[in-house]
Formats: C-alpha cells, sequence, structure tokens
C-alpha cells in the first residue's frame, strides 16, 4: 500500500502553477522542499532539525523593506522559497512549519524573540524542546550551528509562541504562559496566508 502523502504536500498542479508564476527555479526549490519533507520525515528529531536548518539557511537575508517593500512581513514558507530570501522571522518560520509538516509536534517548538546581543537589535530563532523542562536547542540563520541556548549567551529571549501558546521570558532560564498565541495580529494573518496555499502575488527577486 502507499505512503499516506503528508497532509501539506502540494499536488502536481499545484506545483506547475508555482512554475508557471514564478519560474522553474523557484519551482525547482520548491520541489526540492516537498522531496525533503517525504524523505526525511521518519528521521529522528535531531536529525530532521538538522536537515530543515540545512535547507533553509542557504536562503539570503535580506530586509523586509528589500524583499516585500514593507516594514514588517511574517512570510510563508512558500512566498520564502519563491523569493529564496527573507528576514530573521522568514527563516525561523520557515522552519516551524517544516518541522511541523514532517512529524515533529508543535509543543515542541517556540518562535522566540530574542535580543541579538552583537547586533544590539530583535531577532527571531526557532527553539526545540525535547522535554517541556528541557535546555532548548536553538534553530537560527545567524548561527548555523544547532546549540542549546545555554551556549547561546548572545542571545536575550524576550517572549515566544508556537501553534496555541504566548510565554513572555522572565529570566533566561523561565518562562511564563502568557496567552493565546492569536493575540498576536502578525502570527493570524500568517496562518491564513499558509492556509490559502499558493500564493498569488509575490514578485520573485533577481537572482544575485
Amino acid at each position: 500500500m502507499a505512503a499516506e502523502q503528508p497532509a501539506g504536500m502540494l499536488t502536481e498542479v499545484e506545483m506547475a502553477d508555482i512554475g508557471d508564476r514564478y519560474g522553474p527555479t523557484a519551482e525547482a526549490r520548491v520541489r526540492h522542499w516537498q522531496e525533503m519533507i517525504r524523505r526525511f520525515g521518519t528521521l529522528s528529531d535531531e536529525d530532521r532539525l538538522k536537515q530543515v536548518n540545512d535547507f533553509f539557511n542557504g536562503a539570503r537575508f535580506l530586509s523586509d523593506p528589500e524583499v516585500w517593500q514593507r516594514e514588517d512581513y511574517w512570510a510563508t514558507p512558500l512566498e520564502f522559497l519563491i523569493v529564496d530570501a527573507g528576514d530573521c522571522e522568514d527563516f525561523s518560520i520557515a522552519k516551524y512549519f517544516t518541522l511541523e509538516e514532517m512529524g515533529v509536534p508543535a509543543e515542541k517548538m517556540r518562535l522566540t524573540f530574542v535580543k541579538a546581543l552583537s547586533l544590539d537589535k530583535a531577532h527571531m530563532v526557532l527553539a526545540y524542546y525535547p522535554r517541556p523542562s528541557a535546555v532548548p536547542l536553538i534553530l537560527d540563520n545567524l548561527n548555523p550551528a544547532i546549540l542549546p541556548a545555554s551556549e547561546r549567551a548572545d542571545l536575550l529571549p524576550v517572549y515566544s509562541f508556537n501553534g496555541e501558546e504566548l510565554w513572555l521570558a522572565k529570566t533566561r532560564r523561565q518562562q511564563v504562559k502568557a496567552g493565546d498565541a492569536d493575540s498576536l495580529q502578525s502570527w493570524r494573518e500568517l496562518k491564513a496566508r499558509v492556509a490559502a496555499g499558493v500564493p498569488l502575488s509575490v514578485m520573485p527577486l533577481p537572482e544575485p
């Protein structure tokens, strides 16, 4: 019996639509992404983290005004793949949704806003908790190595969230629940665009 296709996998019609709208290079990236989800979904969590972190960290880091002509925009994984560029939110969001599609439970992951002390600016990373009380592993586009948060003294946590809940950081090691993630407007809008599927109005960037 054929293996069941993950719910978020695109059909051939949708793949062809991406190629027609955004060109063969964008279609190839999306096909590579879908193949990664299909092939590596049975690996250990740690191996899935590495596959996904390495895959998305190959994209270009560009600001929202450069990519989207907006001050703050959270791209869906498909939008990010089509342009192959984005800021820290786009890297982290793409990793979160991809790992969830590969079978990593959402409750093990949190999109985490931090202060990047070396840059003196806000930054987003993806935190993975092997157990609820464990020190999380950090997936980051600034540092390609997946390291425990205890080894990332350059990051100061501010708040984090996943599909359901929102946490505020009291200290480096302690976070307290602070409500529903849907209280974040950018998160609500992002989830609606993810659910809508193939984007209709992305402007691909020139190749570097």
